[in-house]
């Protein structure tokens, strides 16, 4: 199994570090256009092999497509980061036109892979993707709604103050501040709605922190995470690799599923060796339905500035 990883940023070194810990892949393909830089993260990664255990080569490549050649998955996290104050739909212009560019490079080296997206604004970036690959819609997923439900999940718990082993929850809808859909009604406890637990305005206080985890890190940092976009990432590898028929909420293109058309948006989804094998359709109240409406509304808008 060989993963390549584009983009040596903090959030594919994060990435490539987690995929290779994990041991389930033979090969881990770093590459950036930064001279040296991808090789410098790989010779790193690869020091730590006998210290964590883990016996995956990480190889490190500066724009040399030809090193991807017969990849399984490809991860594209390259493009501009977030500033604090800026929008994810702010960074369009610039990451649009790298990964066309990205994406059009890979397939031509590995026409057979599963490509995953998560440069911002991601829903648009996947898109974009299938609307200018020939790969087949399974083929190309967009990461973002797991790494929301991992924040959820994180903000469950601190609002339960239950470990987070206890917690499970899952946000869908576009992977933006406002698109952002956690099901608050659908999350539990050891199975036992949360509900129960906490009050509705805790609740809708953690549906609102959950909204904006990356603002609030990038307003923290100063620039855009990395660990658990990393980790998000490489979970999602794991299920494709190993075919774990996994269920995460990701950025597919609809054909009719939520009753939305041809835009990729945060849905449950099933994931084994093809890539997305299943899309669940959950039963959705009112106001869920609404919002994801409007989510839906607010990723067509994104996509109308793309140049396709």
């Amino acid at each position: 199994m060989k993963v390549t990883v584009v983009g040596a940023g903090a959030v594919g070194a994060s990435c490539a570090e987690y995929i290779a810990i994990k041991n389930f892949a033979s090969e881990v393909v770093i590459l950036d256009i930064k001279e040296g830089y991808a090789e410098g993260k790989a010779m790193d990664l690869m020091q730590t092999a006998s210290l964590n255990g883990f016996d995956t080569k990480v190889v490190g490549s500066t724009s040399d497509y030809s090193k991807t050649a017969g990849s399984d998955i490809c991860v594209i996290t390259s493009g501009i980061p977030r500033k604090p104050g800026m929008t994810r739909e702010e960074l369009i212009g610039i990451n649009a036109g790298i990964v066309k560019s990205v994406s059009g490079s890979l397939i031509e080296h590995s026409p057979n892979t599963i490509i995953i997206v998560v440069s911002n604004p991601m829903d648009t970036m996947t898109y974009l993707v299938h609307k200018t690959t020939d790969l087949p819609k399974n083929r190309i997923i967009g990461m973002g709604g797991a790494l929301d439900s991992a924040r959820f999940k994180y903000r469950l718990a601190e609002a339960l103050e239950a470990p987070i082993s206890d917690v499970d929850g899952m946000v869908i809808g576009g992977h933006s501040d406002k698109g952002m859909v956690p099901l608050t009604a659908h999350a539990t406890r050891n199975s036992v709605k949360v509900s129960e637990f906490l009050s509705e305005e805790r609740l809708n206080q953690v549906k609102e922190d959950t909204k904006v985890g990356g603002a609030t890190l990038t307003k923290l940092l100063g620039t855009s995470a990395w660990y658990a976009p990393g980790a998000a990432v490489s979970g999602l590898v794991q299920a494709i690799a190993c075919d774990q028929k996994k269920m995460y909420p990701c950025s597919a293109l609809l054909a009719g599923e939520y009753g939305l058309n041809d835009l990729c948006i945060g849905v449950p989804v099933i994931l084994g060796r093809n890539g997305i094998e299943n899309i669940v359709e959950i039963e959705l109240s009112a106001a869920e339905k609404a919002h994801m409406q409007e989510s839906a509304e607010g990723v067509k808008k994104t996509n109308g500035l793309l140049e396709l």
